[in-house]
């Protein structure tokens, strides 16, 4: 299996001071029934086409950790892995704000609940005085954790991705539209088909997952390919394969697509411009996770 992990970008873990100056965030994939098929659908997020990063593409929940999530994960799981963990905890604090959704409680809550518990996140920009107000205990557990890719550079956001089943999905959901136009839920194959049609464009991460989710019946196969391929830093890199220059990532690490053409990838909206650039041109970082 290709390997490009080192002492300054190593495969798991926060990344060392002499190393890159990422950002770390987290993203969430959530899962609800198929209605008008038994694929399983997904929640995504179309970003405002003003946004810098990203603008117009559809993309997953999600932002980065913030100190506050740090604070949070400690007191909720002081043994567990506390990058993990508070990347969990950024991303519920996440979906609640770009959804409306409140995710992984073990409380029942209601859609008045979340709608207030929404306005407060708002204005404390904290989750856990939101979770004292209700009365909620995050189970953390229920997030698997699915992926995790980092361009190596610095300003680039270490983004480690998880998978979440809502169940029936029956759920009020509303977008955050500072930084979003509209929120919908797609089965895999269904975005991919709307990213053929042109309805909406996909960046280079999100497309490789979104590929990787359609080989899944459920989120319990996810879960399971993902054990069998445990999360470790992906960058996609830029090749010349056979005289045309192509975006890759290594393979054997659970995706069935390791290669877009650098073509393609301009078209579907990817915004890593070091991948479009040859090795004597300057790079520059992206101000966004990748989701």
């Amino acid at each position: 299996m290709e390997s490009y992990h080192h002492a300054l970008y190593p495969a798991t873990g926060p990344m060392p001071e002499e190393g890159p100056k990422v950002v770390p965030a987290a993203t969430i994939i959530i899962f609800r029934k198929g209605r008008d098929s038994t694929a399983p659908e997904f929640l995504m997020v179309q970003r405002a086409k003003e946004m810098r990063f990203a603008g117009g593409a559809a993309v997953f929940p999600g932002g980065r950790v913030d100190p506050s999530d740090r604070d949070l994960a400690a007191r909720l799981a002081p043994y567990d892995d506390q990058e993990i963990a508070a990347s969990k905890v950024a991303g519920i604090r996440e979906t609640l704000e770009e959804a409306g959704l409140v995710i992984a409680m073990r409380q029942p809550v209601s859609a008045e609940e979340a709608r207030e518990a929404r306005k407060m996140l708002f204005a404390e920009e904290n989750l856990a005085p939101v979770l004292e107000r209700f009365g909620w205990e995050p189970d953390l557990d229920a997030l698997g954790y699915f992926a995790h890719w980092c361009p190596a550079m610095d300003k680039a956001f270490d983004t480690r991705f998880f998978v979440h089943d809502i169940g029936t999905g029956a759920v009020d959901i509303a977008v955050d539209a500072t930084e979003n136009t509209r929120l919908f839920w797609t089965s895999a194959q269904n975005a991919l088909d709307m990213l053929e049609r042109g309805e909406i464009s996909l960046i280079f991460p999100t497309m490789r997952n979104v590929e990787r989710l359609a080989l899944f019946a459920d989120i319990s196969e996810a879960i399971a390919h993902a054990e069998a391929h445990p999360p470790q830093r992906m960058a996609a890199k830029r090749e010349t394969i056979d005289g045309e220059d192509f975006v890759t990532i290594p393979e054997g690490r659970g995706y069935p697509v390791t290669r877009q053409s650098v073509a393609d990838a301009r078209r579907g909206g990817t915004p890593f411009k070091n991948v479009f650039e040859r090795k004597d041109e300057s790079r520059s970082g992206n101000d966004q996770p990748s989701r």
